[in-house]
């Protein structure tokens, strides 16, 4: 439908349009209103079709929202064919068409709280609601997948479509059977409903996504983008064992037409919208649960939303926002539709989690271990919240493997508080000026020869005198996750080595606070509180120490076990390598890596050094190994917290936990013995549920058993 040469010109333009408020000021509004027609429409046919959409959700609707406006200043500009005027873009022609029972609108959509005391206001203006009074809503999960209605017929299922243009979609019939999550035969007869018509959300759970992305690499296939992409893809395969591989999940979470055996509608029996989600979900649909909720008032949907914005990522599904709809059906009747949505209802979007932009340049950076890693440098862009401006390319494999150029169109995504990530690079928006990214030979700092171990993706600099290897070293050794010394961070570490005062570790515990006092910027205060934060990291346990040594695969973990079975630092040099592999956990390559480390006559001298400093050599409490008492059911015992705790944070409660011997999961499984909840809590107290073989504890319960 489009060439390469005509997707690039849209897609500059796009970007112009996006990263240019004032553009449209500076058109003639006829021609802006019809270059937003054409990069809609190209968008729409990315997005719906070719199922590789090359703009975020949010920046196509500031796109939508750019039109809306030029229409509404300029009423003469509106089209028949307008995108404004019409439901939904084009379908595909890949299926068979068929058309709704009733249209599937489009939602209005929000980005802003504000927003959702306008949409109160404007319910109570078109029902004459009282402003006294509340109104209730139902709130539910905005599901990021892909859009279904499913057709009954006399209690049996006799097809399925998608979304298409809200009026006709693709007969996905077949592979709607191959879902395990859609009944087949459904009672509706016992509720005299004859026909009905349900609107859905198709999914893939996270870790099966994960599961799938990593099978088609093994067999040399590109990654799917997203959930929803490998979603949208499955409904719409020729083959339904494809659909049933890619383990597709339907939520069902609207009754959008019933009627009887006279043709009357019976929907008018059911008086709100969450008792037609609870009666699919008794004749058993998958429905959402604990994420769906009726709230009284606009600001108790402003605090449920505001939860769920936080706690999306640990959801199992992805979603993008929540809806708001009015849960009266007689006030919805009152408030009606537009051509694109219902009046009733409301979107409100979630942050970005994918963006695009432009790869300007690689820098290469070398890490405490002398890994040299690739981070790409990208025209800012804001995701999930946060501008990205740099982000990590990981190896040379890595950019090999997703055919990632300088100047490429890149695809980026963040997740929460996860370190955003190139998902892929957008080949066919290339301009042909596009260069392969080369990796250096020489260690980009000290100019030593590159080396890469066998069964290692990374390419290391094995010069220990390297300055930038020295210096990420003394950053780490610093860090929150390792002495944790307030104020000496990455800045100050390196003034301090450009001036000559740091050149190791032990040279830390040595500074002279009186020359640092000096500095511009610092003082007598500045330097007093450094002195104190040192002072007090001195009296770590010998676990932090042992995981801010850098030493190749000694992780937290290790460390923590390594410090458990010695009295002091030092007493690791006599060790042979079989006292290392005879502790539990504790790898060939953990034991080898510490071994030659504490044989080395220079990392001795560092470490004595260090300990006539006055850091601490010796175990501490905090060192010993947990032993769960015999008095408490958390002794072996495996744990999980889920949902929002009052009283303390996740970590300070699974520190709890692990000092009282348990061992925290990370997922409801086979292998979990008690789940801890919050408020909350989620499809996790529900699967642990189903298990039948967790014991189920409240956070006041459990803070009972530990403190017993």
């Amino acid at each position: 439908m489009y060439s390469p040469e005509q997707q690039q010109t849209l897609t500059e333009l796009t970007k112009k349009i996006l990263s240019d408020a004032e553009y449209g000021i500076h058109q003639v509004p006829v021609q802006f209103a019809e270059q937003l027609h054409e990069l809609i429409r190209f968008h729409e046919w990315r997005y719906y079709i070719m199922n590789d959409p090359l703009i975020s959700d949010y920046e196509y609707d500031v796109l939508y929202k750019k039109l809306q406006e030029t229409e509404q200043e300029h009423p003469d500009l509106i089209i028949a064919d307008s995108p404004t005027q019409r439901i939904s873009p084009d379908i595909s022609t890949g299926q068979e068409t068929v058309s709704h029972l009733t249209p599937m609108l489009s939602l209005a959509n929000s980005y802003d709280l504000n927003d959702l005391i306008e949409f109160d206001n404007q319910i109570r203006k078109l029902a004459g609601i009282d402003p006294a009074k509340k109104i209730e809503y139902c709130v539910e999960p905005k599901y990021d997948g892909g859009s279904i209605a499913i057709v009954f017929e006399n209690d049996s299922l006799i097809r399925a479509a998608t979304r298409g243009d809200g009026q006709n979609g693709e007969d996905i019939s077949n592979n709607i059977l191959a879902l395990k999550s859609v009944p087949r035969k459904v009672a509706f007869s016992d509720h005299n409903i004859v026909k009905a018509e349900l609107r859905g959300e198709a999914l893939i759970r996270k870790d099966q996504f994960e599961k799938i992305n990593a099978e088609r690499e093994e067999e040399g296939l590109s990654r799917f983008a997203n959930p929803r992409n490998a979603a949208t893809g499955g409904l719409r395969t020729k083959d339904p064992r494809e659909t049933a591989d890619r383990k597709i999940e339907v939520f069902v979470y609207q009754l959008g037409f019933a009627v009887d055996s006279n043709h009357n509608d019976v929907l008018q029996t059911i008086p709100t919208h969450d008792e037609g989600i609870e009666l699919l979900g008794q004749l058993g649909f998958k429905i959402p649960v604990n994420e769906r909720k009726v709230c009284h008032g606009i600001h108790e949907v402003e605090e449920f939303c505001q939860l769920w914005q936080k706690q999306r990522d640990s959801f199992d599904y992805e979603i993008d926002g929540m809806v708001i709809k009015v849960n009266d059906r007689k006030i919805q009747e009152l408030c009606g539709y537009t051509s694109h949505h219902p009046r009733w209802a409301i979107a409100f979007k979630f942050q970005a989690k994918q963006a695009t932009s432009r790869l300007e340049h690689v820098e290469f950076q070398v890490g405490k271990m002398g890994s040299v890693t690739p981070v790409a440098k990208v025209t800012p862009v804001s995701l999930a919240g946060v501008t990205v401006s740099s982000i990590s390319l990981h190896n040379e494999e890595f950019i090999q493997s997703r055919d990632i150029r300088l100047g490429d169109m890149v695809l980026l995504e963040r997740a929460g508080d996860v370190i955003p990530y190139i998902v892929k690079s957008l080949a066919d928006v290339r301009k042909g000026d596009e260069v392969p990214i080369i990796f250096p030979e020489n260690c980009p700092s000290c100019n030593t020869r590159l080396v890469r171990v066998e069964g290692e993706a990374a390419w290391r600099c094995i010069n220990e005198k390297c300055h930038e290897k020295i210096i990420q070293r003394l950053i780490f050794h610093a860090s929150k996750d390792a002495m944790d010394i307030e104020g000496l961070g990455e800045s100050l570490i390196r003034k301090f080595y450009d001036l000559g005062w740091i050149k190791d570790m032990a040279d830390i515990y040595t500074l002279d606070y009186e020359d640092i006092s000096k500095l511009d910027g610092f003082g007598k205060k500045s330097a007093e509180n450094l002195r104190k934060a040192i002072e007090t990291a001195k009296k770590n346990p010998i676990h932090r120490f042992l995981h801010s040594l850098s030493i190749h695969h000694l992780g937290k973990k290790a460390s923590k076990l390594l410090a458990g079975q010695i009295d002091n630092v030092m007493d690791l040099k006599e060790w042979p390598i079989e006292r290392y592999l005879a502790i539990k956990d504790i790898g060939p390559k953990v034991a080898k890596n510490t071994r030659t480390f504490f044989t080395n006559s220079e990392n001795v001298e560092l470490l004595e050094r260090i300990q006539s400093a006055g850091v601490n050599f010796l175990s501490t409490n905090e060192d010993k190994p947990t032993i769960g008492r015999e008095d408490t059911l958390l002794s072996g015992k495996t744990i999980l917290f889920t949902g929002t705790l009052s009283t303390m944070g996740r970590k300070e409660a699974e520190k709890l936990a692990e000092n009282a011997g348990a061992k925290n999961l990370g997922a409801v499984s086979s292998n979990l013995n008690i789940l801890v909840t919050g408020e909350n809590a989620g499809s996790k107290l529900e699967k642990a549920k189903k298990l039948g073989t967790v014991e189920i504890l409240t956070e006041q319960q459990f803070l009972e058993l530990i403190n017993n």
